[in-house]
């Protein structure tokens, strides 16, 4: 979320996409983009009010005021004419219409009623929504109490639902349920006094015995209950196949989630053929790195050597913090150098959460926020400490923290007289494609100080390269998980816990893991276009500052803003 996280995602178009409680206004000859940006945005807030809850609302009559409201709003978006707006009203269209086109499809083909993946789906999201509450107030604490209330009734609402998402064919493979019923058992065999729940009170006379006493009573017990229903009931009937196409009407769902996860109108097939020519170009790359250290043996050994050599990891977990936080300062040291524009946000080095950290990805970026004072976070995995190696942190580093996520997140939360829907979307294809061209851009600026490292980076490319053709191969043509993960190992020097890791995240997440390399091909493409277009007068800086300048975009609309700026730069510079 990386990370931005797939949580941080969904709570964008869930709280942003919603309905409206009051009839929205129809097309009129005086309609305009502005008005209908002020009723999509009105209408969450609206329908929020009357469903309001501690957890996300999901009953029938929220979703079909929901899904009724946003289909006016895409039949007035398709009656504008779009070539008369603004550049700044071209890009808000253009967002609006894919957030609330995806949203309708989500609503239509019911993906509630499968809310699992492989870090935990909806599961993983309450650790997000309680871990870092600040309990100041009394009603801070009030409002905390309310939700750790209502939290067994969310949950038994979610099992509802995916026990009549399995009689209509729609459920989680076994793999990631058997993830799922692992996170839940770490929650259970937790000490009491070390869960999360507890984290926004400790040390709070009075309030920390009251809520541990509602954790035990009440909280403990309800997972215990969906535990079982996990256990006993929904993993003897999930599929065993893991691709998306095994439930019912899967192709073409994985068919959408490519085109909304790239922003692009491009077919599996294609995603598939792409990552065959990187793989093999990028093997090039790595195999030169082999010859140029004069090791002895075949690929294959190397990466074993890469595995298991105990000079590539740490023996602590500080040791791990420390060498990601000097990275990142490193780092930091040299943006003015590539960027006329920086955040105010800083930006910090955490330990991915204990609750999460098995079944995590190496390293996430947790958003800074400045309504709650709190800034940006690197999350770097602690966990199985003999699966972090050393030279793929700088990677790691520059994707999740600068100039990667930390950037792109902060200063599209800076952005002036945008609409709120803006700020608050992410599109992978262009957030993740920024966090791998920084990668790139981290040899530009010689943050890789080994062959090493730099055989590191090209293992983090190769990563990202495997995913166009193992996401969809499991997903769209029928490869099995040990296909997926013999094809992923063999390519890239990625730890076997990490690779599995992986592999399973793609399984519960369709269509994500290829907008990486697709939104990194489109940004390198565009800048090869602007050194060519502009010769000695292209300026890195400027460049870096239009990519980011508009927040998450549509790569069909990264192109039109580039093409702009190029046309600028000449009449600026001729």
């Amino acid at each position: 979320m990386k990370n931005t996280s797939y949580f941080f995602l969904l709570c964008c178009l869930y709280w942003q996409s919603c309905g409206t409680t009051t009839p929205l206004a129809t097309t009129t000859p005086k309609d305009n983009l502005s008005t209908i940006i002020q009723d999509y945005e009105n209408f969450g807030e609206q329908l929020y009010e009357e469903f309001k809850a501690p957890w996300p609302n999901l009953s029938s009559e929220k979703l079909a005021k929901e899904k009724a409201g946003l289909q006016q709003i895409s039949n007035r978006l398709a009656e504008l004419n779009a070539s008369q707006l603004s550049p700044p009203d071209k890009i808000n269209i253009d967002l609006l219409d894919l957030i609330v086109k995806d949203r309708l499809y989500h609503l239509d083909f019911q993906s509630h009623l499968f809310p699992l993946n492989s870090e935990g789906g909806f599961l993983a999201g309450i650790v997000y929504a309680l871990q870092n509450q600040r309990i100041q107030s009394a009603e801070d604490y009030t409002k905390f109490k309310e939700k750790l209330l209502a939290l067994p009734a969310y949950l038994e609402t979610r099992k509802a639902q995916m026990q009549l998402g399995q009689q209509q064919g729609k459920s989680s493979p076994k793999i990631v349920v058997e993830n799922c019923i692992k996170l839940v058992e770490g929650v259970l065999n937790t000490p009491k006094a070390d869960l999360f729940f507890l984290n926004g009170v400790r040390g709070q006379e009075g309030r920390q015995e009251e809520i541990t006493t509602i954790v035990d009573q009440q909280i403990l017990p309800a997972y215990q209950n969906f535990n079982q229903f996990l256990k006993t009931e929904y993993l003897p009937k999930a599929p065993q196949k893991v691709g998306i196409a095994g439930i019912s009407e899967g192709k073409d769902f994985y068919e959408q989630r490519v085109k909304f996860f790239t922003t692009f109108d491009i077919s599996p097939k294609e995603v598939f053929d792409i990552g065959q020519q990187e793989v093999k170009r990028i093997r090039g790359e790595m195999q030169a790195i082999i010859e140029e250290l004069k090791f002895e043996g075949s690929f294959a050994d190397f990466l074993a050597f890469l595995r298991t050599d105990p000079q590539f990891y740490p023996k602590t977990p500080k040791a791990l913090l420390q060498q990601a936080a000097w990275i990142t300062t490193e780092m930091q040291g040299k943006l003015p150098q590539y960027f006329g524009k920086l955040p105010r946000m800083p930006l910090t080095v955490k330990p991915v959460p204990a609750a999460l950290a098995p079944n995590y990805t190496g390293g996430r970026y947790s958003p800074g926020s400045y309504q709650n004072n709190r800034a940006g976070q690197y999350w770097v995995n602690t966990y199985k400490l003999e699966s972090r190696p050393y030279y793929v942190l700088p990677a790691l580093s520059l994707h999740e923290g600068v100039p990667g996520h930390h950037l792109q997140n902060m200063l599209a939360a800076e952005m002036d007289n945008m609409p709120e829907f803006r700020q608050q979307t992410y599109l992978s294809a262009f957030g993740e494609g920024w966090g791998l061209y920084s990668e790139f851009l981290g040899k530009e600026a010689g943050i890789y100080k080994t062959p090493y490292e730099d055989f590191g980076r090209l293992t983090y490319e190769m990563w990202r390269a495997c995913r166009l053709v193992v996401d969809p191969g499991m997903h769209y043509m029928d490869w099995t998980r040990e296909q997926a993960v013999e094809f992923m190992a063999s390519n890239t020097a990625l730890s076997m816990h990490e690779v599995n890791t992986e592999i399973d995240r793609y399984i519960g997440w369709p269509g994500q893991a290829v907008s990486y390399k697709i939104g990194e091909l489109k940004i390198r493409e565009l800048r090869k276009l602007a050194e060519k277009e502009l010769g000695d007068k292209f300026d890195i800086r400027t460049f870096h500052d239009t990519v980011l300048a508009n927040g998450s975009v549509p790569l069909s609309t990264l192109e039109r803003i580039i093409s702009q700026y190029i046309i600028k730069q000449k009449e600026i510079n001729p």
